[in-house]
């Protein structure tokens, strides 16, 4: 505005120019340690200086609820018209959008731009509110802090209209740049703290949430926006019991005032775990810790609030890692176990075994022979029950080869037929007639077949009517082989079908399932190439099939060949079991063989004295293992290694130490408990390789 009436070119006698006051000025805010201790002082030597009757300082900021206002910072009157002068107003956001000169004047605020002249050439607000203070004439210019306009800097004469002349505006505009600058290099508590406070605000991993009396929401900071999904101006100024609140919680109070009182008063001042709600509607799993804060007379209430989604999420990754830890540890502990246990069953039930088979040979009566055979028979099917349930719980790396089917379905059901009898359960199966042929590693598949067994028992335990499991094998046009297990139980829920195939999912009740066993089914499925699926039954029940692919041209059948005699003659047998390799030898006396029985080891000369064709020797000896045994004998006579026979009833165990020796050092396996066809079998064995290195 340039409308001025009154030109002041001098200065009344003794009274300092404006320029003097201005260099004074910015040398005392030089020196000055805060600015605001000394505004009060600046700002009468301004007005004096000036010759006005009035100056402020105008600070520019956003106030929570209000949005941008301009607030008095300071402000010195001269003493003839304070009784007469109103104080300077504040006047915030919805005033200067209500306004249009207050609008543009902001924005040439921001801008730098002076604003001087006379009152009466005012309109609007502004005029009635200058009127009101007696103010005739203003001067005001920017003042600039930290990058941004922090305020202004007024000067009223509120006696007569005057026009504000070159030098005064240049020293007013250099005494608010010496202001702009101690503003920023301010050391003063309350400075310093605005910067800490909000540094702190904006920089927090938490959201932080200030609640006023009402409920209203006055701050809201960066980690807030991104947990809740609002933006900061979004939600300042909305309800509490609108936005964060969870719908189910609203019940009963009509706005965020009754909510704190009620609900919320027991958070204050505690650390708790809650849920909030987003703006998209989720539920979230926060922890909150709420305390009060009085500002003046005001009562307001920070929520610091922490996401423990993640934190959720990682402790359910730990308790399935835990848990399947566990059950590692149980199946270890489990095939240590049995480990021990097969051992010590299959050296009696080997000799059971022998002697059955040798008073089958010499049994002179028919009914002897008969008991004789049904001895044996138990004898085998219990050795077998034993490998099954090793083969299972001490699961080693895939290794396939030629294997029936068949009799992977005839191992498993030999490992839970008790299970079903006892539970009054009827098994019924199908198989491919003859021999069914496929690669596969014969333990990994007969423990995919027993899971199915078992989980069809479980499923069948509470069922009513018939109960009834159906086991087949099949043989596709393709090649391709498999088997199906399936029951009439209650089958599997449609909602859960996608599922039943992950690692710990399971349907059974606390104690009875890990759910873990289709889940390992799958994985060994797949590392055999092949698939696994469920069927529902109709009109109940669950069907599991496996498909497992084609051998390959010339694979179509497995046939036993009748070994041919061996050609050996004299063995030694080394065994701290008496009745194993007793029995052990009577089998190889019926085939031609001598024997030596050696108990206790000393040394290799004393065990080769007699130079033998063949060495039996056990794996498992409290002295003397058979591998170190094998290694010493390799490493004087090594002719000697392939006429080495390790006799082991825990092959699974056996295999990583058999896995160390070398490719063409390794010896012939005889597990217990054998059968006069399984040491008919070794001899020929050792026989064949002798001759091909003749």
């Amino acid at each position: 505005m340039t409308l001025l009436t009154v030109s002041r070119t001098d200065n009344p006698s003794g009274t300092p120019s404006p320029t003097i006051v201005a260099g004074q000025i910015v040398r005392r805010l030089r020196a000055a340690q805060d600015w605001q201790i000394e505004i009060d002082t600046i700002l009468r030597s301004l007005a004096t200086g000036f010759g006005g009757h009035r100056t402020i300082l105008f600070r520019l900021r956003d106030v929570p609820g209000q949005g941008f206002a301009q607030s008095i910072a300071a402000f010195w009157v001269d003493p003839k018209i304070d009784a007469v002068a109103a104080p300077p107003t504040t006047i915030n956001q919805t005033l200067v959008d209500s306004d249009p000169l207050l609008e543009r004047l902001a924005e040439e605020g921001r801008q730098g731009k002076i604003f001087t002249g006379l009152t009466r050439d005012l309109s609007g607000f502004l005029r009635n509110d200058f009127e009101k203070q007696h103010i005739k004439s203003f001067l005001s210019v920017s003042v600039s802090a930290h990058g941004h306009l922090w305020g202004t800097l007024a000067v009223n004469d509120c006696i007569v209209e005057r026009h504000w002349n070159d030098d005064e505006i240049a020293a007013l505009e250099i005494i608010a740049a010496a202001l702009g600058d101690a503003i920023e290099r301010s050391l003063s508590e309350y400075h310093v703290s605005e910067i800490i406070r909000r540094t702190m605000l904006q920089a927090s991993l938490d959201a932080i949430m200030v609640v006023d009396e009402t409920g209203s929401i006055i701050e809201f900071n960066p980690a807030a926006e991104k947990m809740f999904g609002w933006t900061r101006d979004e939600i300042l100024g909305k309800d509490l019991l609108d936005t964060v609140i969870p719908t189910y919680y609203r019940k009963g109070y009509n706005n965020g005032a009754e909510y704190l009182a009620g609900r919320g008063s027991p958070m204050v001042g505690h650390r708790l775990e809650t849920v909030t709600q987003n703006a998209s509607g989720e539920i979230i799993p926060i922890e909150l810790t709420a305390n009060e804060m009085r500002l003046a007379d005001r009562r307001l209430v920070l929520g610091s609030i922490r996401d423990l989604r993640e934190k959720h999420r990682a402790e359910e990754e730990i308790n399935r890692q835990r848990e399947k830890l566990h059950q590692n540890e149980k199946m270890a502990a489990m095939g240590s176990l049995l480990a021990g246990v097969s051992h010590e069953l299959n050296n009696p039930l080997a000799v059971v075994v022998a002697q059955s088979t040798l008073l089958h040979e010499f049994a002179n009566d028919p009914q002897t022979k008969v008991r004789a055979e049904k001895v044996r028979a138990a004898a085998e099917r219990c050795g077998r029950i034993v490998k099954s349930f090793l083969g299972m719980v001490r699961l080693h790396p895939t290794s396939r080869a030629e294997t029936d089917l068949n009799q992977v379905i005839r191992a498993a059901l030999e490992v839970t037929a008790y299970g079903a009898r006892s539970s009054g359960i009827s098994i019924a199966t199908e198989l491919v007639p003859g021999t069914l042929s496929v690669m596969a590693d014969a333990d990994h598949m007969t423990q995919v077949a027993a899971n199915f067994l078992v989980n069809s028992q479980h499923a069948l335990a509470a069922a009513p009517g018939d109960r009834i499991i159906r086991v087949r094998t099949f043989r596709n046009a393709d090649g391709s082989a498999g088997f199906s297990v399936e029951d009439t139980g209650p089958g599997i829920s449609e909602a859960i079908r996608d599922r039943i195939f992950e690692s710990y999912f399971t349907t059974k009740p606390v104690g009875v399932g890990t759910g873990i066993g289709l889940s390992i089914s799958k994985a060994i499925v797949d590392r055999h190439n092949g698939k696994v699926w469920f069927e529902p039954v109709m009109p109940t029940g669950a069907r599991f099939v496996v498909e497992l692919p084609p051998m390959g041209d010339g694979h179509g059948t497995m046939l036993e060949a009748t070994p041919k005699s061996s050609g050996l003659r004299h063995a030694v047998i080394i065994d701290d079991e008496p009745d194993v390799a007793a029995s052990l030898a009577d089998i190889l006396e019926l085939m031609g063989v001598k024997s030596r029985i050696v108990s206790t080891w000393d040394s290799v000369s004393e065990a080769l004295a007699d130079q033998p064709d063949i060495i039996f020797s056990d794996l498992r000896m409290p002295d003397r293992s058979g591998i170190t045994i094998f290694r010493d004998i390799v490493a004087t006579q090594p002719e000697m290694a392939p006429r080495f026979v390790l006799v082991t009833g825990d092959l699974i165990g056996a295999k990583a130490e058999l896995e160390q020796l070398p490719p063409n050092l390794k010896p012939h396996i005889l597990e217990k408990p054998f059968s006069t066809f399984d040491v008919r079998s070794a001899l020929s064995a050792v026989s064949e390789q002798v001759a091909d290195g003749a």
